[in-house]
């Protein structure tokens, strides 16, 4: 191995280690980067792209892999420029380099110096079968698409709450029109990703409207980007459709613009980032405010310049109206002219008036008018005489008919006389029941309380003191009342049992010397007492 290195290594001549050479780090790995680099000067590599990254420096690094091993890949600047391909994330590539490493990290790398299509990775077929199934379903129709809020007053976001995504939104939310936003944690990648995701928007759907927790008028799902395994829980089946489903307008913001999930589809409306979501969502306050304050300076402005234009309108018909004076001059001047001519007018109008007058009263006579007069009277005697018997007439009928609705006044009055007599009949029978019954009520309830009486004699009986004497009991009696003990008994001075049928006087007990002696007591009076 000594070969390998162009120094040699270094070994102390007092080494405790005996012949084991010492190399340094430097050393060791120059000597692997040789050997690497040797032996694979040039290689044809097959594999799936993954994970491209182009910094600003030019360079592109990405990832070549199969279904159990990843290659590092890089290509300069110079070399980027000169492919006619351009990977991207998921294409399945034939690319042709040369082996190397690299010492800072300890790894071996491929330098691609160019690249040609080997077909569509596995990866990305399968995302391309799933999306054809799930467009011809018609969950990416565009007329299932709803249109967005204009200011939604609640929103929803999906995403970890632990990442740069949300603080993105919060600011541009913050700086745009703050709104009061809901945050639904989830996972962004990785198997628990696609569950969770789903369960957040369908969370969201199931939020009752005027509940404690406000329901989102809008819903931002937001991840940053990442490479096409990283976002593979945005293109699970239980996400495409939760987002299909959902009823509240659906913003999809997952990775970078050039970033392409099967949620996008489904969405509402899909944003290259997620500030570009959150811009979406909400317009711009500021921008409003000027727009209204602009629109309040153009009304202003309009009523001015309204006002100023009638206002010279009516100046210039005023000025094209003639002078009052003007137009009463003609009118004064035909009035003049007529009351000049009305008293000849009336003089004449009188004259051709009486003439008439005249032509009329001569043909008429006192005859005339007595004849008048008398055909007048006979159809004045005419329609009286017709009135008199029309009179009649009316009151004839009215009598009639006063004489029928007398005879049912009669009628409907012995009806009801006699229903009344029949109730009354029935009722008085009914009281005389209930008197009866009241009659018999008392003696039923003294002998019913006279029963009771007796039963509780008995059983006064039954528990008295006679009757507990007659089964046997007995009552012993000392000179301090009742003996219920055989110690008392024993030191009592003399001793009386009350029997039922009579008592008995026992001897008297041991006595203390020079004790004198105690009379018997009376016999008490009453029941006693058992106790």
């Amino acid at each position: 191995m000594s070969d390998l290195f162009e120094d040699g290594p270094n070994t102390p001549p007092d080494d405790p280690g005996g012949n084991s050479p010492e190399y340094t780090v430097s050393e060791l790995s120059g000597a692997v980067k040789r050997v690497i680099e040797g032996e694979f000067g040039l290689v044809r590599v097959r594999g799936e792209i993954g994970r491209v990254s182009r910094p600003a420096s030019g360079h592109m690094y990405f990832d070549l892999k199969d279904d159990r091993s990843v290659i590092a890949a890089i290509s300069w600047k110079g070399q980027v420029s000169k492919m006619q391909v351009r990977p991207e994330e998921g294409m399945e590539v034939v690319a042709t380099g040369r082996m190397t490493t690299f010492p800072g990290q300890s790894k071996y790398q491929l330098i691609v110096e160019d690249i040609a299509p080997a077909g569509a990775g596995a990866l990305m077929a399968m995302l391309e079968a799933r999306r054809k199934a799930l467009a011809a379903e018609g969950l990416f129709d565009a007329n299932r698409k709803r249109g967005l809020p204009y200011l939604p007053k609640v929103i929803g976001v999906v995403t970890s709450p632990s990442g740069a995504v949300i603080r993105d939104i919060l600011h541009r939310l913050r700086d745009r029109f703050p709104r009061h936003v809901l945050i639904w944690p989830v996972a962004v990648q990785g198997q628990a990703c696609a569950p969770e995701v789903a369960a957040a928007i369908r969370g969201f759907n199931a939020i009752k409207p005027g509940g404690p927790i406000p329901r989102p008028d809008l819903i931002i799902v937001a991840r940053g980007g990442g490479s096409l395994e990283d976002l593979w829980g945005f293109n699970e089946e239980i996400v495409v459709r939760a987002a299909a489903e959902s009823d509240i307008p659906l913003i999809s913001a997952v990775g970078h613009e050039t970033d392409t999930t099967l949620i996008d589809y489904a969405s509402d409306r899909r944003a290259p980032t997620p500030t570009a979501a959150a811009e979406m969502a909400v317009p711009v306050r500021m921008e409003l405010l000027a727009g209204l304050d602009g629109q309040g300076a153009r009304l202003s402005r309009a009523i001015v310049q309204t006002v100023g234009q009638r206002g010279q309108r009516l100046r210039d018909l005023g000025r094209a109206l003639p002078r009052l004076d003007t137009l009463t001059q003609a009118a004064a001047q035909r009035f003049d002219l007529w009351s000049g001519r009305l008293g000849g007018a009336l003089v004449m109008a009188t004259s051709t008036k009486r003439s008439a007058l005249d032509r009329v009263a001569a043909p008429m006579r006192p005859r005339l008018l007595l004849d008048l007069v008398a055909r007048r009277r006979d159809r004045l005697d005419e329609r009286h005489r017709a009135l008199t018997q029309a009179q009649l007439l009316r009151l004839e009928r009215a009598g009639e008919r006063l004489l029928s609705r007398a005879e049912r006044l009669q009628s409907a009055k012995t009806n009801a006389f006699s229903k009344a007599s029949s109730e009354i009949a029935k009722e008085r029978v009914r009281l005389a029941g209930l008197d009866a019954r009241l009659q018999a009520a008392p003696k039923l309830r003294f002998a019913d309380l006279g029963k009771r009486l007796d039963a509780l004699d008995r059983t006064r009986q039954t528990l008295g003191y006679a009757e507990t004497l007659l089964r046997g009991y007995a009552v012993v009696r000392g000179e301090a009342g009742v003996v219920t003990s055989k110690a008392a008994a024993e030191t009592a001075g003399a001793l009386e049992i009350e029997f039922h049928d009579g008592r008995l006087a026992l001897g008297t007990g041991p006595a203390k010397p020079g004790a004198p002696k105690t009379p018997p007591k009376a016999p008490p009076t009453g029941q006693g007492s058992l106790f």
